[in-house]
């Protein structure tokens, strides 16, 4: 059965949440702090985790990050009280799925939450053809491995699945919106900067000169291509 961890410390929001989600199938566990969600992301390992930032212990983001530079692939998504634009380009930069804002409602969130195990569900059964090179960057899809020189390069989920789908393009444009709907399955209405913002991330890593990037390329009015020739 799939697994949902619910780290909230509102215990009504957290055990309403936890009701409906059993209702649709799935098992849940409630953590009230980040540290206890920590252990119990590390322990149980989750299908999905739903995050709250505001939270006592350890706050969301610095959960998140954690999880992430130690490699957890595993959904995160964020469901909290802040709404500004500079909140949401944090948590999406962090390594989260989705970002949704209190109050929500009950039925998109839970169609959220399906969209994202689906993907995920996808994204590992896909790509695990050979290694794709540009550069001095080789991707391996089947592991999620990423090498520049010989040496891993640590990409967070979100950036991965940004090269690769770059990379399907063989070279030719793909539109932000584009981007947008293939890797976080949003239309116009998600972050405007979030695309921008991992290419940003992206090129840092994997580029020699990330202010002259000569691989991952700016189309201007239009969105990013790969240079791999």
């Amino acid at each position: 059965m799939t697994r949902i961890l619910i780290v909230e410390d509102n215990d009504d929001l957290a055990r309403g949440l936890a009701n409906n989600l059993e209702i649709e199938g799935f098992e849940t566990e409630i953590a009230s702090d980040g540290s206890i969600g920590l252990e119990r992301a590390r322990a149980s390992s989750p299908d999905l985790i739903i995050l709250d930032l505001m939270l006592p212990g350890m706050d969301g983001y610095r959960l998140l990050s954690t999880l992430r530079d130690a490699g957890d692939t595993v959904p995160v998504l964020i469901l909290t009280a802040r709404t500004t634009e500079q909140d949401k380009v944090r948590g999406f930069r962090e390594g989260c799925d989705d970002y949704v804002t209190k109050p929500f409602g009950l039925l998109e969130l839970i169609g959220r939450v399906q969209a994202l195990l689906r993907r995920s569900s996808r994204a590992a059964g896909r790509d695990q053809a050979a290694s794709f090179k540009f550069g001095d960057v080789e991707i391996i899809p089947g592991t999620h491995d990423v090498l520049r020189d010989g040496q891993h390069v640590q990409l967070r989920p979100k950036e991965f699945e940004l090269l690769m789908a770059l990379v399907r393009r063989r070279g030719n444009v793909v539109g932000r919106l584009d981007l947008l709907r293939e890797v976080w399955g949003y239309g116009s209405d998600v972050v405007s900067r979030t695309v921008d913002t991992h290419v940003g991330e992206l090129r840092r890593k994997l580029e020699v000169d990330p202010a002259q990037p000569k691989y991952i390329l700016t189309v201007r009015k239009t969105g990013y291509r790969l240079n791999a020739g």
